[in-house]
């Protein structure tokens, strides 16, 4: 009689920590949850990020509307209008490319002007969106750009004369190419 006093507590609680030990094990098999919260918060940003391109989209078309600028847009969302035709050539990636540019945000604040910049086309040198722009460009060109700020400087602007988030209107004069 002994023996089976002290067997059932012990089978008891056995059965009770092997009960625990499968629901525990159970949950660890079901998705976790900070997956499923992490996969939501991505479809927020995605849907912020989103409602923002649009925003700025709507802000650019105003902007060229008010000027009745005819401008032509690419993929990527740049604008462009090369307002003066050159003779020259090419500005084709790897050419060495110097330009002459003044950069404005929507506003008409004036953010830099330059006499001569020169940069290597493609090589991530410049923003993306100008280079975009100048690889339309003959020697001789004139252009006008506007970047939206995801082909500009981004979320963070430059820390110096241009704001976060910042549409910029780039007037560039192309100068020369040449092959490197």
């Amino acid at each position: 009689m002994r023996f089976f006093r002290y067997v059932r507590p012990t089978l008891i609680l056995t059965g009770f920590l092997g009960a625990v030990l499968t629901i525990n094990c159970n949950r660890q098999h079901k998705s976790p949850e900070p997956q499923t919260s992490q996969n939501n918060y991505k479809e927020r940003l995605i849907t912020v990020n989103e409602k923002l391109v649009r925003e700025e989209d709507e802000l650019i078309n105003e902007f060229i509307k008010r000027y009745e600028w005819d401008m032509k847009k690419t993929g990527t969302g740049l604008r462009y209008m090369i307002y003066s035709a050159g003779a020259g050539s090419a500005a084709r990636e790897r050419n060495k490319a110097t330009i002459h540019y003044s950069v404005v945000l929507l506003n008409g604040d004036t953010c830099y002007t330059a006499v001569r910049k020169e940069f290597i086309v493609g090589k991530g040198q410049i923003e993306a969106g100008l280079d975009e722009g100048v690889r339309m460009m003959h020697v001789g060109d004139k252009a006008k750009f506007i970047l939206p700020s995801h082909l500009a400087f981004g979320l963070i602007g430059d820390h110096q004369s241009i704001p976060q988030k910042a549409t910029l209107v780039y007037d560039v004069y192309l100068l020369e190419v040449n092959d490197i």
